[in-house]
């Protein structure tokens, strides 16, 4: 599979029922949360997550139900416990049943004869028959969804609702370029077109549709992905603009300069920052987080039992970049990372507002083992430390992209399966990227054997 993710993604990485919270917290957080297994047991105990990706699987389960319980009984014979189907897609539209957003109608899929148009002419419902095999096999079933995108543009054309309807270009970013400033539909060099997060109506038409979605009988949870900022060069509009001042308390006489110039880059700051660069993070960052707040709230109003998560890249360091900070708000960021954190950035860390985060431990297949980020063992130690607890975490590979994609089969599937022992035991569970990188080199085999061999070290 080529990759599909942006950048951000390139390079997805004990579970319990008691979490140690604030006290004011505790015993809400501790009634929400009914995993079948406490902190501290065995490995063979903690959730294996596996994700599947709409459009790359879609050839397989656009319009074959056959083939969704065939692969699902890979999974189950392959150790995992919990899949997350991918139900809303880059283009935005769904493949579940709402009557906010679009239906999807194809995707793009790399076939052996090249990159091609997948139709759905299938009638019945795409999610249900996931949750529907996936219990009949005793798997959990949740529901994965690409949050603040509204379109995608690839050699195959252009979809989504950016796409459709006229009256909410507004809702798409508006982009800091060096030729300006620039709405993201006309920037061809970004294939998935996101939203403004800070957009008001963007936000009620995501948690409207995520009503919809939570209203399904038998889903098990729900993952935001893609739950941010497009890039540090995201948004830039008028409205944003607008927000800031009334969160600063003033007006801004040179903006976007005293914000930001084009070209930063997270990672890679000049050593002199714009007077408000790191107020600006701050208030992206908020941003996400309220977000995220009243999505929770509008998943547990409909269905408390629901399990409610995202998925984040490990790389916290560089994470500010798409104006989120991941980690508890018991996490001193600034103390750590004072370059670009204000005191007050850790308020905005949405760790207490999740009941699992899945972190993609995105390293290559040559550095499995590892205390620091860019390997899958630190990026899911790293995680654990900075979520403190406030969530449950499970971390792990993306196996077909990046240097997966072009190093040796024999490396890639020895790594697979040290990938298991190395974040099952630096977190509460396990998480692999993605279902199709298994198939189409029939590496089941190899992850099957990293759990049961993380399964009887419990011996």
């Amino acid at each position: 599979m080529m990759n599909f993710r942006t950048k951000y993604t390139i390079a997805l990485w004990a579970l319990c029922t008691a979490l140690i919270f604030s006290v004011s917290a505790c015993n809400d957080r501790e009634e929400e949360l009914e995993w079948d297994w406490d902190k501290g047991k065995d490995n063979a105990e903690k959730p294996r997550f596996i994700w599947i990706d709409a459009a790359a699987n879609f050839p397989d389960f656009a319009n074959n139900k056959e083939n969704i319980l065939r692969d699902l009984q890979l999974a189950k014979d392959a150790g995992f416990t919990d899949v997350v189907v991918d139900v809303r897609p880059t283009t935005g539209d769904v493949l579940f049943t709402t009557d906010v957003v679009n239906q999807v109608q194809w995707l793009g899929a790399w076939l052996p004869s090249g990159y091609a148009k997948i139709e759905r002419t299938a009638t019945w419902d795409y999610l249900q028959a996931f949750i529907d095999a996936g219990h009949s096999l005793g798997l959990k079933i949740h529901a994965g969804v690409n949050t603040f995108v509204g379109g995608n543009t690839t050699s195959l054309g252009s979809e989504g609702m950016l796409f459709r309807e006229a009256d909410k270009r507004h809702w798409a970013t508006q982009l800091l370029t060096e030729s300006g400033l620039v709405n993201t539909l006309d920037k061809n060099a970004k294939e998935a077109k996101f939203f403004n997060p800070v957009n008001e109506n963007v936000q009620n038409y995501l948690c409207d549709m995520l009503d919809d979605l939570a209203a399904y009988e038998g889903l098990d949870g729900v993952f935001l992905d893609r739950g941010r900022f497009d890039d540090l060069d995201s948004d830039f509009s008028n409205e944003s603009k607008k927000k800031f001042e009334a969160y600063l308390g003033y007006s801004l006489q040179n903006f976007p300069a005293d914000v930001m110039t084009p070209g930063m880059k997270a990672g890679d700051l000049p050593a002199e920052l714009p007077v408000h660069f790191k107020k600006w993070l701050e208030f992206r960052a908020k941003t996400i987080h309220d977000f995220m707040e009243k999505a929770r709230n509008r998943v547990k109003a409909k269905n408390p039992d629901l399990q409610f998560g995202v998925y984040v890249g490990g790389w916290y360091s560089i994470y500010y970049g798409v104006g989120v900070n991941w980690a508890s708000p018991q996490y001193n960021t600034a103390s750590t990372y004072p370059a670009w954190a204000t005191p007050d950035y850790k308020n905005y860390g949405y760790a207490d507002l999740m009941d699992i985060m899945l972190i993609g431990a995105y390293a290559p297949p040559t550095r499995v083992y590892g205390t620091n980020e860019w390997t899958i063992q630190g990026f899911c130690s790293k995680a654990m430390e900075k979520i403190k607890g406030d969530a449950l975490v499970a971390g792990g590979p993306d196996i077909g992209n990046g240097k997966w994609a072009t190093t040796s089969d024999e490396v890639i599937n020895e790594a697979i399966t040290l990938s298991v022992d190395a974040a099952i035991n630096a977190s509460d569970g396990y998480f692999l990227f993605d279902m199709i990188h298994l198939k189409k080199k029939n590496q089941w085999q190899y992850v099957k054997k990293g759990i049961e061999q993380a399964i009887s070290s419990d011996n």
